[in-house]
Parts: structure tokens; C-alpha cells; sequence
């Protein structure tokens, strides 16, 4: 711990994981660290309304209003009390041995601050697949589309197509059905009828297969269509005037049109790993999901000494997922770190919080059945299909790095290519440009690796400067 007496604990994110983190800190005695990219804690999945805002929370939160609730009155009496070093708007976008690089997009100002455990709870993004014309003004992530309902109470359109698969698809969009917006669609890819192997996860959380089949009820009351099994055709209009429609084959091969002014595309979600990555933690590729993974032992654990994930930034868990993980990945390092209080507190929670995640896990690999990772439809894009938006790569240019260059690493298609090479930094285009590259050449989706990322997690300002922490 350097000679320090209080070791030094720095918490990145407040969602649920990050916020169950800091608690557990607390609880030992300590006043951690708490960096978050947000304005106020709740990260995604509990996003606070802006300050001034009077939804409530059933409205904003629906069956989770109370564990939203719950999370939120926490950390603000951890905040009001004194007891955590809360740094709002700041993101963390390095790590280096044992110290940690954040800075304030709004000022420019960077800070580097020092510890002896570094907990990653830094949540998910939207997992897409490109779909023709998705670069259409009016084409959005489902985590965008909440983002506009919560914090900024409006729609992404007058009349919205929800298209995709997983629970965030039915999710989001009955929440716009529930706050007046027009929903015209919702157009699953995955099959209506889940395959047996999913059953057993699916059966694992009772209480969440049940509160899914409330929300596809509330579409259908409400007049929206639902179509499974579809194969996504087009976006369809043009770079002057946005989104005008979307174009399907159904389950039974006809061809649907749904007339629309913006779209929400989603698969599920992808885990935020960034940092990981730049920490040097190794991953794992799990065919099941078909992406890599951070590599965590059974509490959280990273290859990286002093380096712990929780939350949905290494596994998919969901919120519930995420508090247990990020409370069990505070008492491990406090346990690393043989701070007293800690290692009694790990002793006697460490059982039941790792039954609870293998629960959550067991959960999550249904879904991953019930609602597949759609790989075919990357090997079926017509060349001109745009994967990169950030750089307007397109299928075609990815393949023609693969029969022309050689290209069968990700990495080395990136270089020729610059897919992933713009602002998002490969977050929406990565997956999706191996499945290509795996297709183009013939080759399992695992041999094409991973983009691999680098410091700054996203773009920084040229006028960044430094003061003192």
C-alpha cells in the first residue's frame, strides 16, 4: 500500500456495480474515489432524470422503480455524509501502474490519481449490427433512444421502429409506448419460440421471464406490431432527409415495410471494456456470446494485480448482477489489500455473493440462446453497406482487405481500412467487422481477435492540462 496506513481506493463508474462498491469501501472504513463519467449517479440502467425533472420513479423506472430509488437515496447519503471523494463529469481514460488518468471534458482539466485498488464498474454499450442505411440521420442505439426518453423527456421520433433482439429491445421500447411516443414496430431477429437449451437459464430468475412477457403484452395492447424471426433488408431514405422507413423478411419469407421517421437498433449489449484492456488485463473469448472477455476470477479478480472488474463491464448481468459483483469486488480488494473490517466482511459474504452471480450467470447464457448474436447477417451485407459510420468503411472495403491484403487479423484490416478508427473507437463497428472478416475468410470469428484498445478511452480535448489532485 506505498507505507500508507488507509489504502487507496478508486471506483470508476456509479451504476449499480460502483455504487455497491463504494458502499462496501465505506462500510470498511475507507472514503474511496469515486470517477464517473456521468452528472449524477445511476449509470445507464438507472439514469436520473436531469435536476428540475418531476417524473417519478414508477413512471421512469417501472417494476425497478424501487431498487432505482434504493441505489439512488444510497449514494446520496454516502455523498451528503462526506464519506466518498465523488468526481462527476470526469472520465477515466488511462491507467497506468497503480495510478489512474482522468480528466473533465467540459474544463480540459486532467488529474492522475494514485491507488492501491482499482475497481472498473464501467457499465455497457449498445452491441449493433450494421443494417443497411443505418447511417441515416434517425438511427439510433436503444441506449441512445432511452438516454433522449430520460434525460431529455422526448422521443427520437414521431414514429419509431425498435429493431434488434434481447430484453433492452421490448424494454425501451415500452417505455415509449408508456411515455405517448408512437411505436410502429418491433422487429426481433431472434426466434419466437426459444430453443429448449435456453429454457434452463431462462427458468433460473422466474420473476424476469415474467416481467418480459408483461412488457410484449403491454406492445400488443397497445397496438404495436411485433415480428420475430425477421431478417433486417433496409433502412430505408437518404443522407438529405434521415429515415423513412425499414424493410424486413418476416419469419415466413415476405418482404414488410414499416413506415418510420427514426429507428432503435440494438443486440443486446456489449461490455464497456476499455479501460481493462488498457489496464492489460487479459480476456478470453466465449463462443457462447461470441466476443472477448475481460478474464476475472470468482470475485472479480483481473490478471492485473490491483486491478478488479464488476458489473456489466466484464459480464452481462444486469443491474441485480451488477450490485452483487461490485460489492463483491470491494471486499476482494479489501481482502488483497488486509484492511481488517474488509477481509471479515469477505469472509462472510464471499458465499452467498457468488451464488447469487453464478445465478445471474445461469440467467444470462439463456438469453444469450433465447436471443442469438445474428453473425449471418454480417456474412450477407451487400458490399455497400457502411459497417465504420465514424469512417464510412464499408463491407466491400472489408473484404477486399481480406482477398487483396491479407487482412484476417482485425487489427491489421484497421490499419488498411481504419475501420474503428473513429470517434467511437471500434464500440459500434467492432464486432460486427469480424464477423465480416471471419466470413470473407472463412475462418472461426475468434481467429480474427479483437480491436484492441488504446489510451484515451474516447477523444480528448487538445487543450487538456493537468492540475493537482
Amino acid at each position: 500500500m506505498s507505507g500508507r496506513d488507509t489504502p487507496r481506493v478508486i471506483v470508476v463508474g456509479s451504476g449499480p456495480a460502483g455504487v455497491r462498491a463504494a458502499e462496501a469501501l465505506v462500510q470498511a472504513g475507507l472514503q474511496p474515489t469515486v470517477v464517473d463519467e456521468g452528472s449524477r449517479s445511476g449509470g445507464q440502467i438507472y439514469r436520473r432524470q436531469p435536476q428540475g425533472f418531476k417524473r417519478g420513479y414508477e413512471q421512469l423506472y417501472g417494476s425497478e422503480a424501487a431498487k432505482a430509488q434504493a441505489l439512488h437515496s444510497r449514494f446520496d447519503s454516502l455523498l451528503r455524509e462526506g464519506r466518498i471523494d465523488y468526481r462527476p463529469d470526469t472520465l477515466a481514460w488511462n491507467v497506468t501502474a497503480q495510478q489512474l488518468h482522468t480528466v473533465q471534458p467540459a474544463s480540459g482539466q486532467t488529474a492522475n490519481l494514485d491507488f492501491d485498488a482499482l475497481i472498473v464498474c464501467s457499465g455497457a454499450t449498445d452491441r449493433l449490427m450494421p443494417v443497411p442505411g443505418w447511417q441515416y440521420a434517425g438511427c439510433y442505439s436503444l441506449g441512445a433512444a432511452q438516454i433522449a426518453l430520460k434525460a431529455q423527456a422526448c422521443s427520437i421520433g414521431s414514429r419509431v421502429v425498435f429493431m434488434g433482439s434481447g430484453p433492452l429491445l421490448y424494454l425501451v421500447a415500452s417505455q415509449y409506448v408508456k411515455a405517448g411516443a408512437t411505436v410502429a414496430a418491433v422487429l426481433d431477429t431472434s426466434p419466437a419460440v426459444p430453443p429448449l437449451k435456453a429454457l434452463r437459464g431462462l427458468l433460473s430468475r422466474p420473476r424476469l421471464l415474467w416481467i418480459g412477457l408483461q412488457l410484449k403484452s403491454l406492445l400488443k395492447r397497445a397496438g404495436v406490431s411485433l415480428l420475430n424471426g425477421v431478417t433486417p433488408l433496409q433502412i430505408e431514405g437518404s443522407a438529405a432527409t434521415g429515415v423513412s422507413g425499414v424493410r424486413v423478411r418476416d419469419a415466413q419469407g415476405r418482404e414488410q415495410r414499416f413506415e418510420a421517421d427514426a429507428v432503435g437498433l440494438g443486440w443486446h449489449l456489449r461490455a464497456e471494456s476499455q479501460l481493462a484492456d488498457i489496464a492489460r488485463c487479459e480476456f478470453v473469448f466465449e463462443p457462447l456470446s461470441r466476443q472477448w472477455l475481460p478474464r476475472i476470477d470468482a470475485d472479480g479478480r483481473s490478471s492485473t494485480p490491483g486491478v478488479y472488474l464488476a458489473g456489466d463491464g466484464v459480464r452481462i448481468l444486469g443491474a441485480d448482477g451488477a450490485e452483487a459483483a461490485g460489492r463483491l469486488a470491494a471486499l476482494a480488494a479489501l481482502n488483497d489489500l488486509q484492511q481488517s473490517v474488509g477481509r471479515q466482511l469477505f469472509e462472510t459474504e464471499q458465499g452467498a455473493l457468488r451464488t447469487t452471480l453464478q445465478t445471474m450467470d445461469q440467467f444470462r447464457q439463456g438469453l444469450t440462446q433465447a436471443f442469438p448474436w445474428p453473425q449471418q447477417l454480417a456474412a450477407t451485407l451487400p458490399d455497400e453497406a457502411v459497417v465504420c459510420r465514424c469512417e464510412s468503411v464499408s463491407a466491400g472495403e472489408l473484404r477486399r482487405c481480406v482477398r487483396e491484403l491479407g487482412s484476417q487479423e482485425v487489427n491489421r484490416a484497421k490499419a488498411f481500412s481504419r475501420v474503428g478508427m473513429g470517434r467511437c473507437q471500434g464500440r459500434f463497428c467492432g464486432h460486427a467487422a469480424a464477423e465480416v472478416i471471419a466470413a470473407e475468410a472463412r475462418i472461426p470469428v475468434e481467429q480474427v481477435g479483437r480491436l484492441r484498445g488504446q489510451a484515451p478511452v474516447k477523444p480528448l480535448l487538445m487543450s487538456a492540462r493537468e492540475v493537482q489532485a
